[in-house]
């Protein structure tokens, strides 16, 4: 099929205010503040060390059937069962220094990828998750320290 010289122009016009309109948010999208890890960047560093390569009972990154219970629990109930250790993850997926912020958004990236329409925890998620942290790590506690 040939195009008229008229035809490529529009169509190039068209390409070019569709990539300048696109360009901030894929900008955004891909990078973060230095300190104010993705939640990408949080799964590349800490995550994928087990949700990525098979580790037994981790359900892996995209894996529908595998999240699909782990999602119905709900963000704040998954994300402070995680940060607590659970189903023999380690608290903060091993990684002491990580703060709960940082930590849930990489939980929340996990989930979105097998389908939850997850959001980086806001203040008031923040609030939901920390009182969960609290609940689980009191019934630890009563448990002896023992995890699911």
């Amino acid at each position: 099929m040939r195009f008229t010289t008229t035809a490529h122009r529009l169509a190039a016009r068209a390409v070019q205010a569709l990539v300048t309109s696109l360009a901030p948010a894929i900008a955004a999208a891909d990078t973060a503040p230095a300190g104010d890890p993705t939640g990408a960047q949080v799964y590349k560093e800490v995550c994928a060390a087990c949700h990525g390569r098979g580790v037994p009972r981790a359900p892996q990154l995209g894996n529908r059937r595998q999240w699909a219970p782990l999602i119905r629990e709900g963000q704040a109930t998954l994300t402070a069962h995680a940060w607590v250790g659970v189903r023999g993850m380690p608290p903060r997926g091993g990684r002491a220094d990580l703060p709960l912020e940082t930590f849930a958004g990489g939980v929340a990236y996990m989930a979105r990828s097998a389908g939850a329409r997850w959001q980086s925890p806001d203040p008031a998620l923040l609030k939901r998750i920390e009182a969960e942290v609290r609940k689980r790590e009191a019934r630890l506690k009563a448990r002896g320290g023992k995890a699911d």
